[in-house]
């Protein structure tokens, strides 16, 4: 592959000390019947993830960067954006722990080219078990976040239904400004447009942020007509030190765009919520 080619989709997956369970996600990219460069971005301490990549580091159309240090999740990401932002028409930034089938990708494309503005779509999301994972989101308050990791849910279900937008039944194609960052496909040509992501959030608010910055230039797309299965760990639930990454996180993006005075966040929340009436 020349550096002059043109790549129709690349994805990138960042790696952090992870099991031979990632192994499986890795193939679900190589078994799609396109020609996809894959970028493995390593932020373990070490890369000795690298030995146990023999069998798919000998294809070509995989990169296997190994990081100094943990860089966080967006930064890492970043990496691969950049080798690939002037050569790749889509991005896929895929959690480790997701899997699809090989045709998902291709559907996604599809979608991509009939609409050109849109500049990021999200499929339905499922759980090992088949259930639906309620990955759309408005853009999130500082009340939201702090009833639903402090209060049992029971009291506050109605909020919560509303904010992770339960009532639109998942069943139809919607405009959302916010997703869970597991299954990001976007238009290389849009995120030249708004930036790559915010390298000031380690982990957890980047997909926060970068939807919301996508959703204020281009449409932000749920489409529930292809679908894959993400374990979600929600590592921040189980570890302190994860709990500590994810509170100082979200007081950095509250800080950049303000807290319970978010005149965009209303307007764009109310906007959205308008095309269900």
């Amino acid at each position: 592959m020349t550096a002059h080619s043109v790549d129709l989709v690349t994805v990138s997956i960042v790696l952090y000390k992870n099991d031979d369970e990632v192994l499986k996600t890795i193939q679900c990219v190589l078994d799609t019947p396109m020609d996809i460069r894959l970028f493995l971005i390593d932020n373990s301490p070490t890369d000795i993830f690298r030995s146990r990549l023999q069998n798919v580091l000998h294809n070509q159309r995989v990169t296997y960067i190994h990081n100094q240090s943990n860089i966080g999740f967006g930064a890492a990401h970043n990496i691969a954006i950049r080798k690939i932002i002037e050569t790749s028409k889509y991005h896929l930034v895929l959690n480790p722990d997701v899997l699809f089938e090989p045709y998902v990708i291709a559907n996604l494309v599809e979608y991509m080219e009939k609409k050109p503005e849109v500049g990021l779509v999200l499929p339905k999301v499922v759980y090992p078990s088949g259930k639906i994972q309620y990955v759309c989101r408005l853009i999130p308050s500082p009340t939201d976040l702090i009833l639903k990791r402090f209060i049992p849910f029971k009291w506050i279900k109605k909020r919560m239904d509303k904010y992770r937008m339960i009532f639109t039944g998942y069943n139809r194609e919607m405009e959302v400004p916010y997703f869970i960052g597991c299954f990001m496909f976007l238009r290389v040509e849009a995120l030249k447009n708004v930036g790559l992501f915010d390298e000031r959030f380690f982990m957890y608010p980047e997909d926060i942020d970068l939807t919301r910055r996508m959703h204020q230039q281009y449409k932000t797309m749920f489409y529930p007509f292809v679908q894959i299965i993400h374990v979600h760990e929600q590592g921040s639930y189980k570890n302190i030190k994860l709990f500590y990454i994810h509170i100082t996180n979200m007081i950095k993006y509250f800080n950049k765009w303000g807290w319970f005075f978010d005149k965009e966040r209303k307007e764009v929340n109310r906007k959205i919520l308008s095309q269900f009436n």
